[in-house]
């Protein structure tokens, strides 16, 4: 994977009788249920590149730590929709660092967490940039005035959603962006 820092977006749901089982299975959906996570706060390397999953997941191994920030909703009510989204923002500048940020809700539609947690990273990267910015407008309008600046070069977000199972099983969603590092394991 290089000197670069590497990282891989995915996402899952999953369900079954008891939670913890639930979240295995978002993890197994999103394949990720074979690696140790590690949760990690919410800075993106400077010169970060974002990789396929397939790609990242080709190069590691079973039972590799890897490090990575993780949304998770989970539900046992029938019918309630929940999501579970990253969203990402990097600086133009390849030597400052950009943000990742982590958004659970339920009730909203994936567009809308997506939407959010996008927002957010980009939110979060602007003041570190001195980019200023109104809380109040509305999304589209600091999009625009991030670009402007020319100081935010890129933002996206990775967004799983779910209905909770008419039965009341466990319904589980996770989205993930992970850092796809060397392989790292217990002992090493």
């Amino acid at each position: 994977m290089g000197n670069v820092c590497e990282i891989f977006l995915t996402k899952g749901v999953g369900r079954h009788k008891e939670k913890l089982a639930s979240f295995e299975m978002a993890l197994r959906n999103a394949q990720l249920a074979t690696y140790n996570l590690v949760r990690v706060s919410s800075i993106l390397p400077p010169g970060a590149r974002i990789v396929s999953r397939e790609r990242a997941i080709r190069e590691l191994q079973h039972g590799q730590i890897l490090f990575a920030v993780i949304s998770e909703t989970a539900t046992k009510e029938p019918h309630r929709l929940i999501a579970a989204s990253i969203g990402i923002a990097k600086p133009k500048d390849p030597d400052h660092y950009g943000y990742l940020s982590e958004h659970s809700s339920f009730g909203e539609r994936g567009g809308v967490a997506g939407d959010y947690a996008e927002d957010l990273a980009a939110q979060m990267l602007a003041t570190t940039l001195g980019v200023p910015f109104d809380p109040d407008s509305s999304y589209d309008e600091r999009r625009e005035l991030w670009k402007i600046s020319g100081k935010i070069v890129y933002s996206r977000n990775i967004t799983q959603t779910a209905v909770g199972h008419k039965d009341g099983l466990w319904t589980t969603v996770v989205a993930a962006a992970v850092f796809a590092t060397p392989p790292l394991r217990l002992g090493d």
